[in-house]
């Protein structure tokens, strides 16, 4: 090791300088002072919750604070990066002693709960573990309701397993997302293998830690790779010729109360609730595709009026003045339709309680997922059995299967009956009341 004085220590690293605000520099590289101020501007973007406990507190502004030394030392990276993925069980810990308030019950064999005090986890590894007894093998964690769990050895799996099955932790793609951060959780606790880690995945990885810890304690980030707040929608409205030649959509403001008709060629438009703000490079990359029966839309969108005559939808607008909302589109439940040879696109509980009796033969497929294709793909797989699982959620894809049967069965195992179609309102200015309106399926442009 070669031994540096101060001033060598306090000296940039030229490898770190070469991260911009705009990418990797190729022959350039910025100022050390530039540098400095960018990274710590960078951790300090991410902030936890004023309810996480100070524990995890704690251990994440080390980490942060620790980030910023990357200036002057390119491998101080790498170990923010590697402990990041330790801090996601401590974490874990935290909170499931926070959860349960000082008690926790578990029942043995028999079916007798025992309650345990714990102040800290490891004393739940403790009684598990059964220091003066034999190991409790084969007791389940007491939920509420009722319901319990397998929580073998209270290791990390049993924490994810856990914060999933209470409701903590949400989204059908993430669940991918938390297995492989356990696996590099495991590779960084038993290496193999020397690695290097840059600043870009360090603070990725500390991205998806605030995410993670935040959301443990109820709290979704804006804008989130992992756990988002809910998306804005704007009322949106969208027109296209009657011919399907050509489409335009644009976000509804008061002028929309001045359209009218054009002369030359006859229109016709839908007024929606979508993701759409193109200024922002935040659109639903797939609302040219909207169909108001089945879901094809990359995020949810709801139909507000039509279709009908541009004039007419902006009569109905400057009365009704619909203003934007917001809506999450992680966990939602599809119904999807295998007929025969057909396999129908996935489709709302409350627009599939509405359909006519001729629509409701084959068999139902009732389907968590966080977007329609990721459930359309899961359903085709059993269908074809391409090796998705049947029951629970799927090892194999980004989706949960709730149950299949019936029409009237898998209404039911996707929390929604059929006699709510009956309940249904009769004004076509109502979200989902599809049945009182014309068909909408909204034409691609030529």
């Amino acid at each position: 090791m070669i031994i540096k004085t101060l001033d060598e220590l306090r000296q940039p690293d030229d490898r770190t300088l070469r991260f911009t605000p705009v990418g990797l520099g190729l022959g350039v590289q910025m100022r050390a002072q530039d540098a400095a101020e960018y990274q710590q501007q960078v951790a300090s973007q991410l902030e936890l919750d004023p309810r996480v406990v100070e524990g995890t507190r704690q251990s994440f502004e080390h980490l942060r604070t620790v980030y910023a030394y990357g200036v002057l030392c390119y491998e101080v990276y790498t170990l923010v990066h590697d402990h990041a993925l330790l801090v996601i069980e401590q974490a874990l810990r935290d909170r499931f002693v926070d959860f349960h308030r000082g008690t926790v019950t578990f029942v043995d064999d028999a079916g007798v709960d025992h309650q345990v005090a714990v102040s800290r986890y490891d004393q739940v590894q403790d009684f598990l573990r059964g220091r003066r007894s034999r190991p409790r093998r084969g007791w389940w964690l007491s939920l509420s309701g009722g319901s319990s769990m397998a929580f073998n050895g209270g290791m990390l799996g049993d924490l994810w397993a856990w914060a999933r099955k209470v409701g903590l932790l949400r989204g059908q793609r993430n669940r991918g997302i938390e297995q492989a951060l356990s696996n590099l959780r495991n590779f960084v606790a038993h290496p193999t293998a020397y690695h290097l880690i840059g600043p870009v995945e360090a603070a990725g990885t500390l991205r998806d830690l605030a995410e993670i810890i935040n959301q443990l304690w109820g709290v979704p980030t804006p804008g989130g790779r992992l756990y988002p707040s809910p998306l804005r929608r704007e009322v949106v409205v969208m027109a296209w010729t009657t011919d399907g030649s050509e489409t335009c959509t644009a976000v509804a403001a008061d002028a929309f109360a001045e359209f009218v008709d054009p002369d030359d060629r006859p229109w016709e438009c839908v007024v929606l609730r979508a993701v759409f703000r193109p200024d922002e490079r935040v659109s639903d990359p797939e609302l040219r595709h909207y169909d108001s029966r089945v879901e094809v839309t990359h995020y949810p969108a709801d139909l507000l009026w039509g279709p009908g005559k541009i004039t007419d939808a902006a009569a109905w607008f400057a009365q009704h003045e619909p203003e934007p909302d917001e809506c999450d589109y992680l966990d939602r439940t599809f119904l999807i339709r295998h007929d025969g040879t057909d396999l129908c696109l996935p489709m709302r509980p409350s627009v599939a309680a509405a359909l006519a009796d001729q629509d409701r033969a084959g068999t139902w497929y009732a389907v968590k997922a966080d977007h329609p294709n990721d459930a359309y793909h899961h359903v085709r797989n059993l269908v074809t059995r391409a090796g998705c699982q049947r029951n629970g959620p799927c090892g194999e894809c980004h989706a949960e299967n709730l149950g299949a049967g019936t029409y009237s069965v898998a209404l039911v195992q996707a929390g929604h009956h059929a006699a709510s179609a009956a309940t249904l309102p009769n004004d076509v200015t109502a979200p989902h009341a599809y049945p009182r309106v014309q068909h909408v399926a909204v034409p691609t442009r030529r």
